[in-house]
């Protein structure tokens, strides 16, 4: 590990392969098994493969593997294994770790899948789910125990943008022999060190910022090899959820540009939060990067950045928000985040469409809320058609 080299050097660089051809970019090894030069060395290799020995596809891949030491090396941690989907990735972090009769305690603001997988994928597993209230620190420690097998939360909700502080929310899991299990999707490996501030393990859905481009489904774990070869990797490559060659491929390509895109998209969402501010059809901006969040102390310790995303109420509700998405011209809707395009979604009838009414008030996820993820467009362009389209609304 070349630990003294820079970000932007890393995300070029680190975990690269080349073969005997000396291809400058990195190779798609599209295959499902290997050969063997011997019965011998079929036997040794299913004994303990190597370092750059492998197996079958499901296991690992040359062209994965480049992916999982890139963005370990850029995450901090020692080893990484990536996954399908970012689905995939939360889901075997969680049942990798968990059996009948543990406790989990996680933040109650969550993506729709993560709040299926804990509710109902792990509950009919008998395992038992604590919900809390992320941003309170109290109510961590009153769900925390000693039978606590592990803590997950989103350091950053999906779409009201709430931090946990993973620093303080770590310590009371360790403090109870508890594994710390961070989604960090909307933080970005590039805002956020999640293991620096005490996470064990952290997910990410490389669909988002990583790929960037919208083109094609990934996940990945990261931690420590201990963990991610012993625990992680025998339920990963026997439940069938490892990334596919050409995707690894790709999302590799993706992480080549991953901090210039993030700062670009950052600087952009300020912009447009500080605009969206000003306008008299929005009732409130969500934004850790303005002063006047709660959490914006806690997001430049955390971050050092806002993020990428900006969530904001419109004035009039849904209808309101209808019209003013279908007003737009530049930015696209849907329900994907981190992409090169700017992205803006209704929450409460498509991401979190599933939740009941009570959740959703609960959540803060009103009828008027608009998430948008910053693209890489200009600032002005953006302000102009945000504000053209609010005309409408």
């Amino acid at each position: 590990m070349t630990k003294d080299w820079k970000t932007r050097t890393q995300l070029v660089h680190e975990g690269s392969r080349r073969s005997q051809y000396g291809e400058m970019a990195e190779a798609i090894f599209l295959t499902q098994g290997f050969v063997y030069p011997s019965a011998e060395a079929a036997e040794a290799r299913f004994l303990k493969a190597g370092e750059d020995e492998f197996i079958y596809a499901r296991y690992g891949n040359p062209t994965t593997r480049m992916f999982e030491e890139r963005i370990a090396a850029l995450e901090g941690t020692e080893d990484a294994f990536a996954t399908a989907s970012g689905m995939a990735a939360v889901s075997g972090a969680l049942m990798s770790v968990v059996r009948a009769g543990d406790q989990v305690v996680s933040s109650r603001a969550l993506f729709g899948s993560c709040l299926y997988v804990l509710e109902e994928v792990l509950g009919k597993f008998g395992v038992h789910v604590t919900f809390v209230d992320g941003a309170d620190l109290n109510q961590w420690r009153a769900a925390v125990t000693p039978g606590t097998k592990a803590v997950f939360f989103e350091s950053m909700s999906n779409p009201t943008l709430e931090l946990v502080d993973i620093r303080a929310v770590s310590e009371i899991a360790h403090a109870a022999g508890a594994i710390v299990i961070c989604d960090n999707v909307f933080a970005t490996p590039i805002f956020s060190r999640a293991v620096e501030q005490g996470a064990d393990v952290v997910v990410y859905s490389s669909t988002k910022h990583i790929d960037g481009q919208g083109r094609a489904l990934g996940g990945v774990v990261c931690g420590s090899r201990e963990f991610v070869r012993k625990t992680l990797e025998p339920y990963m490559k026997h439940t069938g959820g490892s990334m596919s060659p050409f995707t690894a491929w790709l999302h590799l390509n993706g992480l080549a540009t991953l901090d210039l895109r993030c700062r670009a998209m950052a600087d952009a969402a300020l912009q447009v939060a500080r605009a969206l501010e000003a306008h008299p059809k929005v009732t409130r901006v969500i934004y850790p990067g303005l002063p006047g969040h709660p959490q914006h102390t806690l997001a430049m310790a955390q971050m050092g950045s806002g993020g990428t995303l900006v969530t904001f109420e419109v004035k009039g509700g849904k209808e309101a928000a209808f019209r003013f998405l279908d007003a737009l011209e530049i930015a696209k809707i849907s329900n994907n985040l981190g992409d090169a395009r700017t992205i803006a979604t209704h929450p409460a009838t498509t991401t979190h469409q599933r939740l009941p009414q009570n959740q959703k008030d609960a959540l803060g996820i009103t009828p008027g809320l608009i998430r948008l993820s910053l693209g890489l467009e200009d600032a002005g362009d953006l302000i102009a058609d945000l504000t053209g389209a609010l005309s409408a609304a």
